[in-house]
């Protein structure tokens, strides 16, 4: 079996709130893009991960595919399988490729082994694994908040425009951008984003991140701005970046001037 994992973008991140746990509370808008990795389950007589793409650094082990896996296989009776996963949505970029390939996976596996484990409680198996993870079990738009774990859908559809993805080559840690974060009312509330024109977002919905990781990284910071020079409706940075994303009603003339060679693009 062959599925496609996608991305995801964030438009706007609202971090409202410490919680005692000490994570943030957040308020943001997951919206599904069509770039995605590619990843194939084959059932075997030994348990076997491999990749391609992208190279996947550290213990192989570790990997949310291989996680998943190993989650379903504590309650279910999973036959071994050759799991692999060839990796297009770049690492360290907010566009949720880690997660997204672990909630295929178990959906996956859900539908490869006739499970038959409902919506719901697919949901309960990736929050396990992620807090993004579950947005990607129904892959829907969705405003979210807790700590990006409950969801709740919007009617947002973007089909008509063109989502451009830059990611420079540098990669912000989640850790380190949550670090100089004050929560704050955000003013607008994500959940009415639906009663909002597109054409009036640019100032209203914010990437409260933003700030400190354009200070760190300026050349992300000059990405969105050639985004907004080059025609976009909206643009933003994603999560806790470093990948940035411009909505379009139509891709500048000069494509290959607006799109910077060596840099990961989506179209």
């Amino acid at each position: 079996m062959i599925s496609f994992p996608n991305a995801k973008i964030n438009i706007g991140l609202n971090v409202v709130s410490k919680r005692p746990d000490g994570y943030h509370n957040l308020e943001t808008v997951f919206y599904p893009v069509q770039l995605s990795d590619a990843l194939e389950i084959i059932p075997s007589n030994v348990r076997e991960f491999s990749f391609s793409g992208i190279e996947i650094t550290g213990n192989l082990e570790h990997n949310l595919v291989v996680k998943a896996y190993e989650l379903l296989k504590k309650d279910y009776n999973l036959p071994l399988v050759k799991l692999h996963l060839h990796k297009a949505v770049p690492f360290g970029a907010g566009l949720g490729g880690g997660s997204s390939d672990a909630a295929f996976t178990i959906k996956m596996l859900n539908e490869l082994f006739d499970l038959k484990i409902p919506v719901i409680k697919l949901k309960e198996y990736a929050a396990k694994i992620g807090a993004d993870c579950p947005f990607f079990i129904e892959n829907k738009p969705a405003f979210a908040t807790g700590i990006g774990d409950l969801l709740q859908p919007v009617s947002l559809d973007l089909s008509e425009y063109v989502i451009v993805i830059l990611k420079p080559d540098v990669s912000v840690s989640t850790p380190d951008a949550y670090r100089n974060i004050i929560p704050s009312d955000p003013g607008f509330s994500l959940k009415d984003i639906e009663k909002l024109p597109i054409e009036e977002w640019k100032g209203v919905i914010k990437n409260d991140f933003e700030k400190t990781v354009f200070q760190k990284y300026p050349e992300i910071e000059k990405l969105k701005k050639n985004m907004y020079d080059n025609g976009a409706v909206y643009a933003s940075m994603s999560g806790s970046g470093s990948a940035v994303f411009g909505i379009f009603r139509h891709l500048p003339a000069e494509t290959d001037k607006f799109i910077p060679k060596g840099i990961f693009t989506y179209r």
